[in-house]
């Protein structure tokens, strides 16, 4: 199973260096919706799966293996920007808030599992393609695409999970 796109991942570059640009990704890099949190969610899934659903718990520690070089590749990106890889994250009221576990989903329930991933999947694409409206940045927006990708295939392993054990049981 791919958990990734065979793609290549861009060295991270920026044009110049822009700290409101790094501001907007930190909240990818380490927000509520995040490769932060992505990483912390899969790997408690993982663990907490392995003994019931050992393949289930292989796949997120696959996944989460993925979601960490997301954030690294993030993280120097943000450093290029001119700022610091803190693990918060700004709302639109401009204060810092620092990231906390309460972002994970720590359902332990098989089926409320896959819905938890298929919609925070989702949120990241969608964020994702937000951030290619509002980054100007050709090195930045290559980066982004990249990582698309790959959440798309997790996406679609999610789905397929969901799919073969909840649908076609019915």
């Amino acid at each position: 199973m791919n958990y990734q796109s065979n793609n290549k991942y861009p060295i991270p570059k920026v044009e110049r260096p822009n700290p409101e640009y790094a501001k907007i990704l930190l909240n990818a890099f380490a927000g509520p919706i995040s490769e932060d949190t992505a990483i912390n969610l899969y790997l408690y899934q993982s663990l907490s799966t392995n003994n019931t659903n050992p393949e289930f718990a292989n796949i997120m520690k696959k996944i989460s293996e993925v979601e960490m070089h997301h954030l690294y590749l993030l993280g120097q990106i943000i450093v290029l920007l001119g700022a610091n890889p803190i693990y918060g994250n700004f709302g639109k009221d401009n204060i810092l808030r620092l990231w906390d576990s309460s972002n994970v989903n720590y359902t332990t329930n098989f089926k409320d599992i896959l819905e938890t991933n298929i919609i925070a999947e989702q949120e990241a694409i969608n964020y994702y393609r937000e951030l290619l409206k509002e980054i100007n940045d050709q090195y930045i927006q290559t980066l982004i695409k990249r990582i698309i990708e790959d959440e798309l295939i997790h996406l679609s392993i999610f789905k397929e999970l969901y799919k073969k054990n909840f649908i076609l049981r019915q």
